[in-house]
């Protein structure tokens, strides 16, 4: 499955059509409420399986290429740490591929979001560990993703 991370562009439509899908549902999809111990499941299946999610309940993988920040070893949000090899590989875990090189590599094949990797992203809210990103993502106006101190524009 993680093979589909290398079809960017496929994973978009299918983000695009995912968040369109559930909008009618905003109401009754809340944070807390039945349906999310239903999300986290398949989230964790689903987002597992592709992207090895490790389920902040913060997801941003449409803004960083279809990559899960959180599996670089230094869950670095805001792109690579300096200490990338001259192969593009991590320096904490020489055998894997930076994160970050992969995520720049597959945005430049998402006509939609790529652009968004150039933007600046808040830290990860660790209140929202463990819940649905989906759910948070409908909640916006009412889930705390933002820190004090900081501001979205």
């Amino acid at each position: 499955m993680r093979r589909l991370q290398n079809r960017p562009h496929l994973l978009e439509v299918a983000y695009d059509a995912t968040e369109k899908a559930l909008q009618p549902f905003k109401k009754v999809l809340k944070p807390g409420g039945k349906m999310e111990k239903v999300f986290v499941k398949g989230e964790k299946l689903t987002k597992g399986m592709i992207f090895d999610c490790r389920m902040c309940g913060d997801c941003v993988l449409h803004s960083t290429g279809m990559t899960c920040p959180q599996t670089c070893p230094k869950t670095l949000r805001n792109g690579p740490c300096g200490g990338v090899r001259p192969n593009g590989h991590c320096e904490v875990k020489p055998e894997m591929m930076c994160v970050w090189v992969q995520a720049w590599g597959r945005s430049q094949k998402m006509p939609e979001y790529g652009k968004q990797i150039l933007t600046i992203m808040t830290p990860v809210s660790k209140n929202l560990a463990g819940t649905s990103a989906w759910i948070n993502d409908l909640n916006s106006d009412k889930v705390k993703k933002v820190p004090t101190g900081w501001s979205e524009e």
